[in-house]
């Protein structure tokens, strides 16, 4: 496939830094090179001589010596040598993806980050961009700047509707519209929704876009966290074309502030996201990545699939929670779907067309916080009834008090617009 189609004027003009190129050839070449090119500080003037860390399971590693000292260095932009070999294995492993040889993996600094990097690759000024509706607040930040047009594609409770999406690519070429060169999709426990794609959709997305010739930016960070019978299969498993540029996440099953994702796709599109890292902040931090390299050769694949499923248990939980709590508190003043994956339960207040207001005014007053559903539409101009409730952090104590204060904050709200209608004369 030729992904020049793809990429922004910008993402072909970038070139690569030559001592990027230089650390990378000398993390690669034989112990006998020696090199004075790249501008290294020593590491016997980094003030740290040991780090010690302790597994939740009670093993533990420490860096130090030259391993400490590759933790705390610079590194090639791709990544961390040793773990980018193991998120190869761990890809492998758990996607099986056809035309394996032809894709490549980097590490980022994050989901964000990737999100960022791989958008910016491909959507230049006002370009087109297929996005599920509502989606993750942090794709809008991404395309704002670059004055995209969004194509929102509706949700219903088992995500994308495929036979709306099929009309809408449709009615754009016979109009002789722009069309798309890719689409963002967030297919399980999706943001907000908490909504699982189901595979048959999947299939008719992977079908539509080689049909219509666009990517798919599969940014799957809740994918080990599904509350689903069966394990999802992702849109890499699919990829016969190299059509999908898979974005996970270590924030949310190891941890967040360790900063770390990793963008598996074709080579040339990661190659491109490489340059662009070349012209940031270099790479993804190598401690980080140091870090959770130890921590996948110590526990292996059949040990860190344990701890997956821990947490799913975890967290479904929580889910129940929260929804036997929805469904107390907010019993004819709101709807919700409980969610299939994912940190979110998505709440529909009635008698309220817009909650922005009353959830950024009233908010605080009532003690809660909450995200207006405004947030997540592909036009948040438009009015939306809905909000985001996370149930991953708070304390179950905390979800009774949250859910109970923001029915009251709801019914606070209906009284208003009651009496608004009766001033108005509208009642």
């Amino acid at each position: 496939m030729d992904y020049s189609q793809f990429k922004t004027e910008v993402s072909k003009r970038r070139r690569t830094a030559p001592t990027r190129e230089l650390t990378k050839i000398a993390y690669s070449a034989p112990m006998e090179l020696i090199s004075l090119a790249e501008g290294m500080p020593n590491e016997e003037t980094f003030p740290f001589t040991e780090i010690s860390l302790k597994l939740i399971d009670g093993s533990s590693f420490t860096l130090e010596g030259e391993e400490l000292g590759a933790a705390l260095q610079y590194i090639p932009s791709q990544g961390y040598p040793p773990l980018l070999q193991a998120l190869r294995e761990l890809q492998r492993k758990n996607h099986a993806p056809p035309l394996w040889e032809s894709r490549d993996i980097v590490v980022v600094s994050g989901g964000q980050d990737g999100l960022s990097k791989a958008l910016e690759a491909i959507v230049g000024p006002g370009d087109p961009v297929l996005v599920q509706d509502p989606f993750y607040t942090g794709t809008e930040v991404v395309l704002s700047p670059h004055k995209a047009e969004l194509i929102p594609v509706a949700q219903d409770a088992f995500g994308v509707d495929t036979a709306l999406l099929r009309e809408i690519l449709k009615g754009r070429r016979a109009a002789g519209k722009k069309m798309p060169k890719i689409m963002y999709i967030n297919p399980t426990g999706a943001n907000p929704t908490g909504s699982v794609l189901p595979l048959e959709r999947r299939k008719d997305i992977y079908r539509l876009a080689c049909e219509y010739n666009f990517l798919i930016l599969d940014d799957d960070p809740y994918h080990y966290m599904y509350f689903t019978d069966e394990a999802p299969k992702s849109f890499l498993s699919l990829d016969t074309e190299g059509r999908v540029i898979r974005l996970d996440s270590f924030s949310k099953i190891l941890s967040s502030g360790l900063r770390l994702g990793f963008i598996t796709a074709a080579a040339p599109l990661v190659a491109s996201i490489e340059v662009h890292m070349q012209s940031s902040h270099l790479h993804a931090p190598t401690i980080s990545q140091v870090i959770v390299y130890n921590l996948l050769k110590i526990w292996g694949h059949d040990r860190l699939m344990e701890h997956f499923r821990r947490i799913r248990v975890f967290y479904k939980k929580r889910r129940d929670v929260i929804s036997a709590l929805a469904k107390k508190h907010l019993h004819g003043l709101a709807d919700f779907t409980i969610p299939s994956g994912g940190f979110f339960l998505w709440i529909k207040v009635r008698g309220v067309k817009d909650t922005w207001r009353m959830v950024m005014q009233r908010g605080v007053t009532h003690g809660v916080l909450l995200v207006p559903g405004a947030a997540f539409m592909a036009d948040p101009s438009q009015p939306c009834n809905a909000i985001r409730a996370s149930f991953a952090k708070a304390s179950y104590e905390d979800m009774n008090s949250a859910l109970e204060r923001f029915a009251k904050m709801i019914r606070a709200e209906l009284s208003t617009i009651s009496n608004n209608n009766i001033e108005n004369g509208e009642v």
